[in-house]
């Protein structure tokens, strides 16, 4: 039977392990709280489970596709911080992007999931849902809050359903 000392020592070494491995995900800080928190009083915010916030800009046709996770879609973007300044835009290159929605950052993930062919939605993106405790580039850093405006153009790969009339 192992003695006490023993298990102190295995409950020490276990816990310095999940400290090394377990990643921990940085909420957002705090100017995106207080964004967060303003931006889901405004009208047409809608604020998911998970903490996505999203206000449609444009409807898209009825008929138009909703992706699956891992479907190829074309989309235009632009990338904001919480103060407005740009951090990546398609609309500036002049030339859409395609990926699925398992190819980025969680926040995409859900929104464009939820997203047909032709919605334009500003999406409001906590860092949790984001890059979390890390920064990314020169703009990006851990714990903030991005905005972005997602249109998604066209669904290349499998639906997952139509847009119907309300």
């Amino acid at each position: 039977m192992p003695s006490a000392t023993s298990f102190s020592l295995f409950v020490c070494l276990l816990i310095f392990v999940c400290a090394i491995f377990v990643p921990v995900v940085m909420s957002s800080d705090a100017a995106g709280q207080a964004y967060l928190a303003e931006n889901a009083k405004r009208d047409g915010v809608v604020t998911t489970a998970s903490g996505l916030q999203y206000r449609v800009l444009q409807d898209g046709p009825i008929g138009g596709k909703r992706p699956t996770v891992s479907s190829p879609c074309s989309c235009h973007y632009r990338g904001t911080l919480i103060n407005g300044q740009e951090f990546d835009s398609s609309y500036s290159r002049g030339k859409p992007a395609t990926f699925a929605p398992n190819q980025v950052i969680k926040g995409w993930t859900e929104a464009m999931q939820l997203m047909h062919e032709g919605d334009k939605w500003e999406l409001t993106i906590p860092s949790e849902l984001a890059y979390g405790d890390r920064s990314v580039g020169q703009h990006i850093k851990a714990g903030n809050v991005l905005v972005f405006e997602l249109e998604l153009l066209e669904v290349k790969g499998p639906s997952a359903g139509v847009k119907e009339e309300l």
